[in-house]
């Protein structure tokens, strides 16, 4: 169980370790790599967009002189890119120590990526559930090594709607966001049952932010946006706290395989790294599976456990 004062001053050492963060030239992406590269990690900023991602990396060289810091092509909405992407990592990182699938898209209007997977779904669960596989290889012999998943709001009507994943016959954005945050849920464990039975020293854990300052929901409807910044004032925080819980699940050595971590605060809006729970639902086992086996054919990407 965390300090309830733990910050990222606590973080250990982390030289020789290579960590991997999606979504991170911006906001809670972007403080994890920065915190982690202060550590002494090696640290690959996997984005969308390669400028702005060698402009966050130029600025966690303002604060950290000496990071080593580089920029990694990754668009998580495309299954091409994803592949193409692993295979660069792969090759450029024998040793991957960390993946840390941060990256999300909250809210657009109906949207589908290039493969016709509804937005949110495609990019925040399809995308990293692809990603994780194709780099596995390089990360199932290291000891220490971890799988990181983002998850927020997935409690907000959260469900796995088998019937219509791809939202064609209806759509809500705030019920899709809630549905791929629900599936990394139930990703991470369902993968922490396939790596303990194949006893890999890797390990998958989760971890959410609170309510945080970000551009997460700069789709939202604008009247909502409107009262987010005034409510900021009084219950949110900033990236930098936001990301100490998956810093945490990151770094920390009392972590375990298939826990969940969040801010210890009211409703874990906002505070310190603890222990939390997920919604019932998220524990579902036979739901898990039947969305496993229809993310493996939805990616065409098996995992090697």
């Amino acid at each position: 169980m965390s300090k309830a004062i733990w910050t990222e001053k606590d973080i250990p050492d982390q030289s020789g370790r290579v960590a991997v963060v999606t979504g991170s030239n911006t906001g809670l992406g972007l403080d994890t790599a920065r915190v982690l590269a202060e550590r002494g990690a090696r640290v690959v900023l996997a984005v969308r967009n390669v400028d702005k991602g060698e402009a966050a990396c130029e600025k966690i060289r303002q604060s950290v002189p000496d990071a080593e810091v580089s920029t990694q092509l990754l668009d998580l909405g495309s299954l091409e890119s994803v592949r193409t992407a692993s295979a660069e990592l792969r090759a450029a990182h024998p040793r991957i120590d960390l993946l840390i699938n941060n990256a999300a898209v909250a809210f657009p209007p109906k949207t589908t990526t290039p493969d016709g997977f509804e937005l949110q779904f495609g990019t925040n669960y399809l995308g990293h559930f692809a990603l994780t596989g194709l780099v596995l290889e390089n990360m199932l012999g290291v000891k220490g090594a971890r799988v990181v998943v983002a998850s927020l709001d997935h409690k907000l009507g959260g469900a796995i709607h088998f019937d219509d994943l791809q939202w064609e016959r209806r759509y809500s954005g705030a019920l899709a966001y809630a549905q791929s945050k629900l599936a990394n849920l139930m990703f991470c464990y369902a993968f922490h049952r396939r790596l303990v039975k194949a006893g890999a020293p890797l390990m998958t854990v989760t971890a959410h932010p609170g309510y945080s300052h970000s551009e997460l929901f700069r789709n939202m409807w604008k009247p909502a946006q409107v009262m987010m910044k005034y409510t900021d004032r009084f219950i949110g925080q900033d990236p930098a706290k936001g990301a100490l819980p998956q810093l945490y699940a990151a770094t920390m050595p009392d972590v375990q395989g298939g826990q969940y971590w969040g801010p210890d605060g009211f409703l874990e809006m906002a505070g310190y790294p603890t222990l939390v729970r997920s919604s019932r639902k998220s524990y579902d086992q036979q739901v898990q599976e039947r969305l496993w086996t229809v993310s493996e054919e939805l990616t065409g990407v098996t995992y090697p456990v």
